[in-house]
């Protein structure tokens, strides 16, 4: 790769992923529920949908592990107005994240990252981007490799 693709990494510990499956394609009910973790101060950061597919989606979104009983108790309530949703949680992740200003302009970051990762088998639950930024939701028993092999790759030691 040529420049600086990625000047800096960060994690983010103890964070839960929860997801929705067979979730109606309803923007109300989805900004309903957002707005009712909002109200109980959980702080939602990644978010991930999927197509819709026969009118439903599949929507995954991450909080701090410690708000995972307030967000689920939300989400109960949702289930008795909509019992066909199903939900899943996963409380053992961390985000890692990598970020550079010249990521906008070099093809290739993202797939060379998939694949750093794919060979050193670290499964990936999630992943959000932007156009400088990249964050991966990885279980946290894979985080210090995970950092290791991209400050290596990237020379950010």
């Amino acid at each position: 790769m040529n420049g600086k693709p990625i000047t800096k990494v960060s994690v983010t510990y103890n964070v839960a992923v929860i997801t929705l499956d067979k979730f109606p394609n309803n923007l109300k009910l989805i900004s309903d529920i957002f707005n009712s973790i909002a109200q109980q101060n959980i702080n939602v950061d990644m978010i991930s949908q999927s197509p819709p597919h026969k009118g439903n989606i599949t929507l995954s979104f991450t909080i701090p592990s410690d708000d995972l009983v307030k967000a689920i108790t939300i989400l109960n309530n949702c289930k008795k107005l909509h019992p066909g949703i199903q939900v899943e949680v996963d409380a053992s992740n961390v985000k890692v994240s990598v970020y550079g200003e010249s990521m906008a302009n070099i093809p290739g970051v993202a797939a060379n990252l998939f694949t750093m990762l794919a060979n050193n088998n670290i499964e990936i639950n999630l992943v959000t981007t932007s156009e400088v930024d990249i964050s991966y939701l990885i279980s946290d028993r894979d985080v210090d490799k995970a950092v290791s092999l991209i400050k290596k790759e990237y020379n950010l030691e």
